[in-house]
């Protein structure tokens, strides 16, 4: 039998959450967000307008009103009840907390009907970690998106053992629709295959720079002429966000701890995020 999905519902509006919930809706699904509180629906309905900016100017499609009124379609509620009530999918992108996720599942397992798929957008928790708490462990699994979606469009898609090969198949058939292309892992791996090959680059770019052997444009410069990509590591971690590899080094090897430090000290604390607050390791 196959499986129809044509009602989604995100939780989680932060960066990453309001771009699914985003993309998923311009391409024509029926789209709820959630989140805990008002306020942080508020917060979202700004991400929303922003992205209907960034879709008129750089998606195809997106002019005409289409981006605005992408924006404007999608539901928004606090209520997780209402919010899964009749979702043929769940994709959850809430904190990247694993106690936080495990008891999100245990509330979603008792709410959602039971032909509701649910899927993780977990970047470096495994599926498994989680399965045992959504009360269908057959019908979940994660479903992994790279920033900027709309541009970075990969997805990436990983089971458990006992992910249902049909719900596996449904949700490669999703991400498709809605414009990605899909990954297909065929074992679960910390770090899928993009953060796989990302994360080493960019831990090796920061040694670098923090080392003071090279300075992070110059460290760019080598990396987009020998290899022709088209930005260096950091731009990427610019796009990132800098405090996510601070958050993940600062609980690291000595090592690691010492370059989350540099960042801290000379971006950080100094207000330079990336992309979202205008400077980075670059001006924008």
């Amino acid at each position: 039998m196959s499986i129809d999905i044509r009602k989604v519902t995100v939780l989680g509006t932060g960066v990453l959450g309001s771009q699914i919930a985003f993309q998923t809706a311009f391409r024509g699904f029926d789209v709820t967000a959630y989140d805990i509180t008002e306020d942080a629906l508020t917060a979202a309905r700004g991400r929303f307008d922003k992205l209907a900016a960034v879709y008129r100017e750089q998606v195809a499609g997106g002019a005409d009103g289409k981006a605005e009124a992408t924006a404007a379609g999608i539901a928004l509620t606090s209520d997780l009840a209402q919010a899964v009530s009749d979702a043929d999918l769940v994709i959850e992108a809430v904190p990247e907390v694993l106690a936080i996720k495990q008891d999100t599942y245990e509330k979603l397992g008792k709410l959602a009907p039971e032909r509701t798929i649910f899927a993780t957008n977990s970047s470096t928790l495994l599926p498994s970690a989680m399965k045992d708490f959504t009360g269908r462990p057959d019908r979940f699994l994660a479903l992994h998106f790279a920033n900027q979606v709309w541009h970075f469009n990969t997805a990436e898609v990983m089971g458990t053992v006992d992910t249902d090969p049909a719900v596996y198949q449904a949700v490669v058939d999703f991400a498709t629709a809605i414009g990605m292309v899909p990954i297909e892992l065929h074992k679960e791996k910390a770090g899928y295959v993009l953060n796989s090959l990302l994360v080493p680059l960019l831990d090796a770019a920061m040694n670098l720079a923090e080392g003071g052997y090279a300075s992070p444009e110059d460290v760019d410069k080598t990396w987009t002429i020998g290899t022709g990509a088209p930005a260096g590591p950091f731009r990427i971690l610019d796009i990132i966000g800098l405090t996510t590899p601070y958050n993940i080094m600062v609980n690291g090897d000595e090592t690691s701890q010492r370059i989350a430090q540099w960042l801290k000290t000379n971006y950080i604390d100094q207000g330079k995020l990336g992309i979202a607050t205008g400077e980075g390791f670059y001006k924008y």
